[in-house]
């Protein structure tokens, strides 16, 4: 039976809280562009 390491116990949430930190910026990035984008053509 094999049974996970220590190195999945530890490496597999290590890679999902990197995606979600990854994630999170990438999407305020995102929202942020589209907030300055809305702002100029309602300027215009």
């Amino acid at each position: 039976m094999g049974l996970p390491t220590s190195a999945h116990v530890l490496f597999i949430p290590a890679v999902l809280l990197v995606g979600i930190i990854v994630g999170w910026v990438m999407g305020g990035n995102a929202a942020r562009q589209q907030l300055a984008e809305r702002a100029k053509r309602a300027k215009e």
